[in-house]
């Protein structure tokens, strides 16, 4: 069995090689919304976003920071099925140096150029810590996974 250190080893290179996530949150009146957000990796699992803190997935994170996350590798291919499911919490950041720091590499992974500086500056820049996740490569055997749960951070 593997260590579960080499697991979230594992966890952090599939994220890397990855760049859209879907966002799970939940309405004030119960309702279920997901929302596709590309997204940058940093110190293994923590996962940035920005976003409008208008949005209704915003929203409804400020009401309750509690959410889902799943990122997959798009395959139509059911041996090369790859991703992980992950829940936790979200929260705004607010510490200046990291989110210059994000925005820069955020701006160039995505090449999103001049055009989107000022849409960044404008929104606000989410971090995603799990506290349990499942990974699924069916590439490596038929319904290969794992389940982790994860100390806080």
């Amino acid at each position: 069995m593997e260590r579960n250190s080499k697991r979230l080893e594992k966890v952090a290179r599939f994220l890397e090689t990855e760049t859209t996530l879907a966002l799970a949150t939940v309405s004030k009146e119960g309702l279920s919304r997901v929302t596709p957000l590309f997204y940058l990796p940093q110190d293994g699992l923590r996962l940035f976003w920005f976003s409008s803190s208008a949005s209704a997935h915003s929203r409804n994170l400020k009401r309750n920071p509690r959410s889902a996350v799943t990122v997959f590798r798009c395959t139509a291919d059911w041996k090369e099925i790859r991703g992980v499911q992950m829940m936790g919490a979200v929260s705004v950041v607010s510490d200046a140096a990291l989110r210059r720091a994000i925005a820069k590499t955020y701006t160039t992974r995505f090449h999103l150029g001049k055009v989107f500086v000022a849409a960044i500056s404008a929104s606000t820049l989410y971090c995603f810590q799990p506290d349990w996740l499942r990974y699924i490569d069916n590439s490596r055997r038929f319904r290969y996974k794992f389940e982790l749960s994860l100390p806080p951070a």
